[in-house]
């Protein structure tokens, strides 16, 4: 009789099995791609018009992104020490755009500022136009990345609000819409600097600021987004229950500066320890866009075999496996504690891009340009987990009340490694040859690790549950950062 009941209970799991297992294949068959979701995005017809307004956004600034290095050399004739200031410049601009952006949008609507950075954009691109002047070409050009990385960090507070729990799949979403943008702006690009004469640059100058008008009147077309300064969490994440039962208590730890202290309305980022060491850990985490963007090529030019014309096919893989995959990555790191777990992969994947770097200098002609390639995917995979995860974890490790603060605080690593990571690559890494790439993997694995297990505590932390600490550091919880 036992044998019987085990038989049939056997049975009934498998049948249970296969069914379960036909409601996977069911759903998965039936899940909506790419097109169907952006025609029908988490937000409805306010994330579909400020999807199309990315698109142009992003097609504009691929344009210029191609032409602007040619432009400035060959046009208005500056060397290479000039074109480094200029670049130098824009990336401290870009570093207080995000959180000066965060900082109004806690006092004013995103929707309005969004449009006064398009704005501002339109008007200093058209200002080059007719500027020669190296020092009024440097405020301009300053002036521009502000609002630049402004609008990104605004985009970000629209899409959170206006997304809501499904804020993963918008981000998926615009990152798609982003590169097929930029993809487009490069083709146009190219069409241009084949012509090559002053007036070229000058059609694709006016065909950024055009993108950027165009953008403007596209976001003037959705609604505020509800809340200023408020932005929603997916549910489960028990961030803000932890919160208002904290506050409810009168258990918002002490002084507000340390980790536990951050669920207290009005917090600063500027004084939260806890986050500004995830903002600080979050630097490295965005390495793999100058790996992709200054190391992939410098490295093959320099150091290996591989013919100079594989470079162009790193922008192709990059931006076909993004617009594809993003958007099923973003379906797999659903929550802030898979996108921390996310964070520990993205170390991995970047320690193995680093390592085959190094091995290209080693190997002839078609195993460099293998080496190179495969390089190539890794850096977008890191970058395809980068982009969710580091999203995820800035708005969920933020106070509820204070998150648009924290999310234009949180904007500053992005920049930062902007500016320093090129720096990093060419004056140290390469430098020291095929061991300055393992070094560079094993660091960024390493951090990566500190990152998740720093990101998972604050948590915890958030949350209500006990962090993983020794019993001797409890008492100093509270406060610690």
């Amino acid at each position: 009789m036992y044998l019987d009941i085990e038989i049939h209970g056997q049975g009934m799991r498998r049948h249970g099995m296969r069914r379960r297992g036909g409601e996977n294949r069911k759903a998965r068959r039936e899940a909506p791609g790419l097109i169907a979701q952006l025609r029908r995005p988490p937000g409805g017809r306010d994330a579909r018009i400020m999807l199309l307004a990315q698109l142009l956004d992003r097609a504009g600034t691929g344009v210029w992104a191609a032409a602007c290095v040619l432009y400035f050399t060959f046009v208005l004739g500056l060397d290479a020490g000039q074109l480094g200031l200029l670049f130098g410049a824009a990336g401290v601009a870009g570093i207080v755009g995000s959180p000066l952006a965060g900082h109004l949008a806690d006092r004013f609507p995103v929707r309005s500022l969004l449009i006064g950075c398009h704005l501002l954009r339109l008007g200093t691109l058209c200002a080059l136009l007719v500027v020669t002047d190296f020092d009024v070409l440097l405020a301009v050009v300053a002036v521009t990345h502000l609002g630049d990385r402004a609008a990104k960090t605004l985009e970000m507070l629209f899409a959170t609000r206006v997304a809501g729990e499904r804020r993963s799949t918008y981000q998926a979403l615009s990152r798609s819409s982003a590169n097929a943008g930029y993809a487009l702006g490069a083709g146009l690009a190219a069409i241009g600097l084949a012509v090559g004469t002053r007036g070229a640059y000058q059609v694709l100058i006016l065909a950024n600021a055009l993108s950027f008008l165009a953008a403007a009147v596209l976001v003037w077309r959705t609604r505020e987004p509800r809340g200023r300064g408020l932005l929603t969490a997916p549910p489960g994440d028990g961030a803000e229950d932890a919160e208002a039962e904290a506050d409810a208590a009168g258990t918002g730890a002490g002084t507000g500066t340390g980790e536990a202290g951050a669920g207290k309305a009005g917090a600063s980022p500027w004084r939260d320890r806890g986050y500004l060491r995830f903002v600080l850990l979050d630097i490295p985490m965005n390495l793999d866009d100058s790996i992709l963007g200054v190391g992939l090529p410098l490295w093959l030019v320099t150091q290996t075999s591989a013919p100079h014309s594989l470079i162009p096919a790193f922008l192709v893989i990059n931006t076909v496996l993004v617009v594809v995959l993003q958007l099923r990555v973003s379906a797999k790191v659903q929550g802030p504690r898979r996108a921390a777990d996310a964070v520990a992969l993205y170390g991995l994947t970047t320690l193995l891009c680093c390592v085959l770097l190094a091995t290209a200098a080693a190997g002839g002609v078609w195993a460099a340009s293998a080496a190179l390639l495969a390089a190539a995917v890794l850096a977008t995979a890191a970058e395809l987990m980068r982009s969710v995860s580091s999203w995820e974890l800035a708005v969920s490790l933020a106070p509820r009340e204070a998150r648009a603060s924290y999310l234009g605080v949180a904007g500053m690593a992005q920049s930062v490694q902007k500016s320093a990571g090129p720096l990093l690559l060419t004056g140290a890494v390469m430098t020291a040859g095929p061991a300055g790439w393992l070094v560079l993997g094993v660091a960024v694995a390493g951090l990566s690790l500190v990152q998740r297990r720093a990101g998972l505590r604050r948590l915890d932390l958030l949350s209500g549950a006990p962090a993983p600490a020794p019993a001797s550091a409890s008492t100093s919880t509270s406060t610690s950062a």
